[in-house]
């Protein structure tokens, strides 16, 4: 028996620090702001079409593109940024996004093709880069001078494209800093695709969840980029349902025809009493998403300031469910050493940043923190926190 079992391509993906983080939460009964899930559920209104479904019997295959039903409430709703999508040929329901997104590269990349990430990147990005056999180029957001805003290279962004690249990965609103790009950072982006002639393949799961006023502008939306834009995003973000796993790909037929075909041998359907509890969120419960949106803008500033008094240097934090802090004023070095002592030294859990890049020493002395928590459970973590500077 040949050994390691696991394939070479493999190796550096066999856990994550999210499981890691929350076992060792769980273990010494830590205020956990390492995993990104909320702690209340969903829309009411959501929840009883789901109870309802199970009831009336969608509890079998589902077709392998999704419920008509739901795959005409996501066209319906990307109709709202100026897009539209067949729902028929041009709609995807999916296992989540992270399914989307690795169907997606399995199914547009060749062994040997290169794809751009942006640095930090969500943690399946470049294990499903590997599972494709492709190459992962990485360009690092910069800290803006004054603001502290961590914003795109451009520069960097088009030094990183080559002969063998194949596509751009872009996840805005941004895991795990926060960052919204802007429509100077996304033309930018557009451009450098249309030159090139690139797929893009858009990780928009926070596309509700944006603060203080900004927008959030699909990639897709840019001159030239309907054509050549896999469009992702999901449930689970937007309706605090992230244990349904309901995701979608939008974009150009055959782009998303390619998509189905790798789809349908990872998990071929999911999900299916939950297909028309999210039809049901899509049409009627966004009322409930901007009070969701207004209630996070609270607990990021709540959680923003307890960080400062903590004598963390917090980062800007424009959107998604996380803030990063630095840790250096408080005399620590290391993130990810830290992020290992916090749970048994004060009993509060969060993520090292370092672990999402393939520059770790750029990024070591970067915190990740969830937010979208109850107040009282940000309360009793601040409250922890604060013993760090004692």
């Amino acid at each position: 028996m040949r050994a390691p079992a696991l394939v070479t391509r493999m190796r550096p993906f066999t856990s994550t620090i999210f499981a890691e983080m929350t076992a060792l939460a769980t273990r010494t009964g830590a205020v956990n702001l390492g995993q990104g899930f909320p702690d209340t559920d969903g829309p009411t209104g959501m929840l009883d079409v789901a109870k309802a479904s199970i009831d009336a019997g969608l509890n079998q295959y589902p077709p392998g593109p999704g419920t008509p039903e739901l795959r005409r409430a996501i066209a319906e709703h990307r109709s709202r940024y100026g897009t539209h999508y067949d729902p028929d040929t041009e709609v995807l329901v999916t296992v989540g996004a992270t399914e989307a997104i690795a169907a997606t590269l399995l199914a547009l990349v060749e062994p040997g093709d290169e794809v751009v990430l942006i640095e930090p990147y969500y943690d399946s990005y470049a294990a499903s880069v590997a599972l494709a056999g492709a190459t992962r180029r990485t360009v690092g957001l910069v800290e803006e001078p004054g603001t502290g805003r961590l914003g795109l290279d451009v520069d960097a962004l088009r030094a990183a494209v080559g002969p063998r690249t194949r596509a751009v990965l872009l996840n805005s609103p941004h895991n795990p800093t926060g960052t919204v790009l802007n429509r100077d950072e996304l033309a930018a982006v557009a451009a450098l695709c249309v030159e090139h002639d690139l797929v893009a393949i858009t990780d928009e799961v926070y596309e509700h969840l944006v603060f203080d006023g900004l927008e959030h502008v699909p990639l897709a939306t840019f001159p030239g980029m309907a054509e050549r834009t896999v469009t992702i995003s999901g449930a689970g973000k937007s309706f605090n349902c992230t244990g349904w796993k309901i995701g979608w790909a939008c974009g150009p037929a055959e782009l998303v025809g390619a998509t189905r075909a790798a789809k349908q041998f990872l998990t071929f359907v999911g999900g299916a009493p939950f297909q028309p509890a999210v039809a049901h969120a899509l049409r009627h419960e966004l009322e409930w998403v901007e009070g969701l949106r207004t209630s996070l803008q609270d607990k990021r500033s709540r959680l923003s300031d307890g960080l400062a008094e903590a004598g963390f240097a917090v980062r800007p934090s424009e959107g998604t469910y996380f803030i990063t802090a630095d840790v250096r004023p408080l005399g620590f070095t290391d993130g990810a050493q830290l992020c290992r002592e916090l749970p048994e030294r004060i009993g509060v859990a969060a993520v090292p940043v370092q672990v999402f890049t393939d520059h770790p020493d750029q990024w070591r002395h970067l915190v990740r923190f969830a937010f979208c928590k109850r107040d009282e459970v940000l309360d009793e973590a601040i409250s922890r926190l604060r013993e760090l500077g004692v």
